[in-house]
């Protein structure tokens, strides 16, 4: 009886590295790095409460189990929608040869940044229009004021094409494996930091020149348009797409 595939790809080694083990490294991180912050929005800590985004108590009870509920929902489409495309990403030019230098590393991840960035600002912009806006991307913005593990609650359709960018810059490049996974870790981050509720002063992530923090994101939430870009402000600033009031409350927060 003929077989769909010419081989099972859970038995190429090729296919657990790349396919499984890039999920799971985006699973982990996400966990590893959401699940504290949530803990901490759940105390709601009085030494905290001034760098909270939104003054209104965060509404965990009510959104934790169904953001975890959705996490594993999307990890499972996504998982079949690996096997089905494997015989197409398994020509991505990603590597497991020499790793590169350190500062060639630096340039790559600012290139994955950069042309992410833009991407998403993009699709971002059309899940606020239409079809995808009413049946999509408004599972995301049942959530107006958010908490970390919100970061991943959202349509399998819109967690499925949100990782399909985070390729392009590594499938462009060529990137290492490990690269690869370093820049699905920091994708991650960057979720989990603009869905944490806190603009965090010390964050690593005000390292990035042009990185406005959790409260950019969290507008986005509140007022349901504008911010669309992901780590960086200057395409909504260029293209006049700030979500109302962002730019008063950022003075004043800065003041």
């Amino acid at each position: 009886m003929p077989t769909l595939w010419p081989y099972n790809p859970f038995t190429d080694l090729w296919f657990q590295q790349l396919a499984l083990g890039t999920l799971a490294v985006s699973l982990a991180s996400f966990l590893f790095m959401a699940l504290p912050w949530t803990l901490i929005a759940w105390l709601d800590p009085v030494s905290l409460r001034r760098f909270k985004v939104q003054a209104t108590p965060f509404d965990i009870r009510r959104w934790f189990w169904p953001s975890l509920r959705q996490l594993a929902v999307n990890a499972g489409v996504m998982a079949m929608l690996l096997v089905l495309s494997w015989p197409l990403m398994r020509l991505l030019p990603i590597h497991t040869g020499p790793l590169p230098s350190w500062w060639l590393i630096i340039l790559q991840l600012g290139f994955f940044l950069l042309l992410d960035d833009a991407l998403y600002y993009g699709m971002h912009r059309l899940m606020h229009r239409g079809w995808l806006l009413r049946h999509v991307h408004s599972v995301h913005h049942r959530i107006r004021q958010t908490t970390a593990i919100n970061g991943n609650y959202m349509h399998p359709l819109e967690f499925a094409l949100t990782g399909t960018l985070a390729l392009a810059g590594p499938a462009l490049l060529g990137a290492h494996l490990y690269v690869l996974w370093l820049w699905i870790a920091l994708r991650q981050f960057e979720a989990v930091d603009a869905h944490c509720g806190y603009q965090l002063p010390w964050s690593p992530l005000h390292w990035l020149p042009g990185y406005d923090g959790a409260g950019y994101h969290d507008f986005h939430h509140a007022k349901y348009k504008g911010n669309y870009a992901g780590f960086f402000g200057h395409l909504d600033r260029w293209l006049g797409t700030q979500s109302p009031g962002f730019t008063a409350w950022a003075e004043r927060r800065k003041g």
